[in-house]
């Protein structure tokens, strides 16, 4: 770890807010609390999108109607999990920093979100043209390895908690 992160981290840690969350009883496992709830909501929803676009969950509906109804609840429980999840890493940045357990959730986020970007630029194109149908071939790819990630960010979160 560079010196200029190390200094930063132990910056950010050191703030009268993380140093609260650090030392309190109740004020990490509340964060928490809120931040594996919300986690929850998100893969539940994106669960839902997903399924669809494999071909296995509601086949009956239109996937544009199906996203239309989960992307507010993802979003909306996405930004309350990160918000939650940065406080979290804030009360102890140098530690979570060096963890390869959060490295590792950290870049499955990273390629969650590239995953979906590429599935909604490329993969919604032509949407007209299988909405109510079997999705093409890369909208499978796109939804099954959505799940995959999430899966692993979940379990790579939960790791983080016997590894700090």
């Amino acid at each position: 770890m560079s010196m200029a992160v190390e200094q930063a981290l132990t910056w950010l840690q050191d703030l009268k807010f993380p140093t609260a969350i650090r030392e309190s009883d109740w004020l990490f496992p509340t964060i928490e609390t809120v931040h594996v709830l919300a986690l929850v909501l998100v893969v539940g929803s994106i669960m839902t999108v997903d399924l669809r676009l494999l071909g296995i969950a509601q086949r009956e509906r239109p996937f544009s109607e199906i996203a239309a109804e989960m992307l507010p609840w993802t979003w909306t429980a996405f930004l309350v999990a990160a918000a939650a999840g940065l406080m979290l890493f804030s009360s102890k940045a140098l530690v979570y920093y060096a963890n390869v357990p959060f490295r590792l959730k950290m870049c499955c986020l990273l390629l969650a979100g590239i995953n979906m970007a590429m599935f909604h630029w490329l993969g919604t194109r032509h949407i007209e043209a299988w909405d109510r149908a079997q999705p093409p071939r890369r909208a499978k790819l796109a939804g099954g390895t959505s799940l995959l990630l999430w899966t692993a960010i979940v379990a790579t979160g939960r790791w983080i908690g016997f590894t700090t």
